[in-house]
C-alpha cells in the first residue's frame, strides 16, 4: 500500500512537472477551441499588407490557454537586401517597454519597499516643488506655472495621470523639454551616452501639463519611474529587469541595449513617405538602442524584444502573474494591474480606460476591436500585445513602421484572430 501510494505521489508529481513545461508549447489550434483553417486568416491580412507595401514585414504569435497556436513570419525584415523576416527576429519594441517597467514597481510595490499613493518627491526630492504650466512664450521658451494642490504620487506615474507629457505628441512642452534637454524617451538619443538619473532629476524640476489625476497625458511617466526603479532597488534599471522579470521568464532576447552579437537580427525600421510607399530609416536615425540603450535605459521606451519573448509576459499576466513555475507577482497585484485607475478619463475614442501600465477595457458598452475583456498596449513602430482573460488568448504582432497609415494592421490582426474561436 505504502509502494502504491508513493508511486502515485511521483506521478503527480511528473504530471505536475510536465503541465508547467508544457505552458507555450505548439498545439494543434482545435486542442484549446480554434480553428486551423481559419487562423490562416491572419496570413492572409499580414500578406496583404505586406503585398501592398503597407509593411515590410511581420511576425505573429497567438496562444490560447498556455498552448502556441499561432506563429509565423511574413514579408522582409530588410526589404532592399531581399532579407526574409525571421520568427526570431529582434524588433524595437518602444512603449511596449511601460508594461514591463511597470510590473518591476509593482515587485517592488509586493514587497513593500514603495506605496502605490505616497509622493514621488518621498524618493525623488527635485519632486517637492512642483508647478503647473500655465503659458509659454514663444520666444525663449520660458513659462508661467503655478503650484500644484495635490503631491504627484506613484499611481499617477503608472496610470499616466501625472501631467508628465511627451515633448513630441504635446506642442505646449515641447520647447521646454528641448530647451531643458530632455530626450523623448530612447527615440531621442541615437548613441548619446546620457544617464536617465541625469535627465530624470531636471524633468522634474519642469511644469505639469496639469493638476496630478485631472487628466489622462501620454508621456514620460514611465521614463521617471524606471529611475525610481534604479533609486528603489540600488540597481540600474536594466540589471533589476533583467534579474527579476526577463531571465525568470526566459525572455533571452529582450534587451536595454541590443547586444553586439545580435545586431544582425534586429528588424529595420521603415516609415510611410508622402507617396504613401515604404521609406527606410537611416541606420543612425533608427538602431538608436544599439548604443544609447546601453547607458540611458528608458522605462517607457528601451527595451528590444521578439515576438516570442515578450508573448511569454503576455502569458504571465493572462496567468495571474506566474509562467512555468515560476511566480513573479502575486493575481491579486495582476488584479490591481488590469483594474480601471483613471476613474471616468477615457485614453481613447473607443472608451478605453487605463490601469498600471497598460490599457484596460471599459465593461460597458464597448467600442474597441476584438473583445471587452482585453488587456494590452502598443509601440510606436507599430508592435502590440495583449491578453483576454475570458477567452485565454495571448497574442503579439511585431510590425516596424512609423509614421503609418495603415495602424489598423493591428486591429485587424486582432479580429483575425477571434474570427478562429471555435468552441
Amino acid at each position: 500500500m505504502k509502494k502504491v501510494t508513493l508511486f502515485l505521489i511521483a506521478q503527480l508529481i511528473v504530471v505536475q512537472l510536465f503541465a508547467q513545461t508544457a505552458i507555450l508549447q505548439s498545439a494543434l489550434p482545435e486542442k484549446v477551441g480554434m480553428s486551423a483553417t481559419r487562423l490562416k486568416q491572419i496570413d492572409k491580412h499580414l500578406q496583404n499588407y505586406i503585398d501592398k507595401q503597407w509593411v515590410a514585414g511581420a511576425v505573429g504569435i497567438v496562444a490560447r490557454n498556455g498552448k502556441i497556436v499561432y506563429h509565423n513570419s511574413l514579408g522582409y525584415s530588410n526589404i532592399a537586401n531581399k532579407t526574409p523576416m525571421k520568427k526570431d527576429d529582434i524588433f524595437h519594441i518602444m512603449s511596449m517597454t511601460k508594461p514591463v517597467v511597470s510590473l518591476a514597481i509593482m515587485m517592488l510595490y509586493e514587497e513593500n519597499r514603495l506605496m502605490l499613493d505616497e509622493p514621488v518627491s518621498n524618493y525623488i526630492p527635485e519632486f517637492k516643488n512642483l508647478q503647473v504650466l500655465d503659458s509659454t512664450v514663444a520666444k525663449d521658451s520660458s513659462f508661467v506655472a503655478t503650484p500644484t494642490r495635490k503631491p504627484l504620487t506613484i499611481r499617477h506615474l503608472l496610470s499616466h495621470t501625472s501631467g508628465i507629457g511627451y515633448g513630441f505628441i504635446y506642442p505646449t512642452v515641447r520647447a521646454i523639454y528641448a530647451k531643458a534637454g530632455i530626450p523623448d524617451g530612447a527615440s531621442a538619443l541615437r548613441g548619446s551616452k546620457v544617464k536617465m538619473s541625469e535627465k530624470m532629476k531636471i524633468l522634474a524640476t519642469m511644469p505639469l501639463m496639469h493638476q496630478p489625476g485631472e487628466r489622462w497625458t501620454y508621456g514620460l511617466s514611465t521614463d521617471m519611474l524606471g529611475y525610481l526603479v534604479e533609486i528603489i532597488s540600488g540597481q540600474s534599471l536594466a540589471d533589476f529587469v533583467e534579474q527579476r522579470i526577463l531571465k525568470p521568464l526566459t525572455m533571452n532576447d529582450t534587451h536595454f541595449g541590443l547586444p553586439k552579437e545580435k545586431e544582425n537580427r534586429l528588424t529595420s525600421v521603415y516609415y510611410e513617405n508622402e507617396k504613401g510607399a515604404l521609406g527606410q530609416y537611416r541606420k543612425e536615425d533608427a538602431d538608436f538602442l544599439i548604443e544609447g540603450g546601453r547607458t540611458y535605459f528608458s522605462g517607457g521606451s528601451g527595451l528590444v524584444s521578439t515576438a516570442m519573448d515578450y508573448l511569454k509576459f503576455a502569458q504571465m499576466l493572462l496567468n495571474g502573474g506566474e509562467l512555468n513555475g515560476t511566480r513573479l507577482v502575486s493575481r491579486k497585484t495582476v488584479e490591481i494591474m488590469t483594474a480601471n485607475q483613471i476613474g471616468g478619463l477615457f485614453i481613447n475614442a473607443t472608451g478605453d480606460k487605463f490601469g498600471l501600465g497598460f490599457s484596460v477595457p471599459e465593461a460597458s458598452g464597448y467600442k474597441g476591436v476584438g473583445a471587452a475583456n482585453s488587456y494590452g498596449w502598443g509601440g510606436a513602430f507599430t508592435t502590440n500585445f495583449w491578453f483576454d482573460k475570458k477567452e485565454g488568448i495571448a497574442a503579439v504582432l511585431m510590425t516596424q513602421i512609423a509614421p503609418t497609415s495603415h495602424g489598423d494592421v493591428v486591429d485587424k490582426f486582432k479580429i483575425a484572430v477571434y474570427q478562429a474561436l471555435n468552441d
